[in-house]
């Protein structure tokens, strides 16, 4: 079983900045990928940022120069620095990740949310 945990969410006023943070445990033998997303009421859940093994990142086009997403294998923590924030990434961040699990399970496995609000 996997489980992650997202901290770092909550208010900031629009131009600030915030970090969040997930930490990923259980019986993991590898992760293939992690990465952050979000979902507006009333609207889908979209990507804002991925990382896969070999570093390679991916940023959607409206958080490129502002968010920076980074991991740290040896602690099963992926991060994203969000800078100059707008109210338009208030969101509920979730963090997922694509792991391999014994003896050898490939699954995607999700956090519970975190919620981001910035004030205009």
């Amino acid at each position: 079983q996997v489980q992650l945990v997202e901290s770092g969410g909550g208010l900031v006023q629009a131009g600030g900045s915030l970090r969040l943070s997930c930490a990923a445990s259980g019986s993991i033998t590898s992760i293939k990928l992690m990465g952050w997303y979000r979902q507006a009421p009333g609207k889908q859940r979209d990507v804002v940022a991925t990382l896969t093994s070999d570093g390679g990142t991916n940023y959607a086009d409206s958080v490129k120069g502002r968010f920076t997403i980074s991991r740290d294998n040896a602690k099963n923590t992926v991060n994203l620095q969000m800078n100059s924030l707008k109210p338009e990434d208030t969101a509920v961040y979730y963090c997922s990740a694509i792991v391999v699990v014994p003896p050898g399970y490939e699954g995607r496995f999700w956090g519970q949310g975190t919620q981001v609000t910035v004030s205009s």
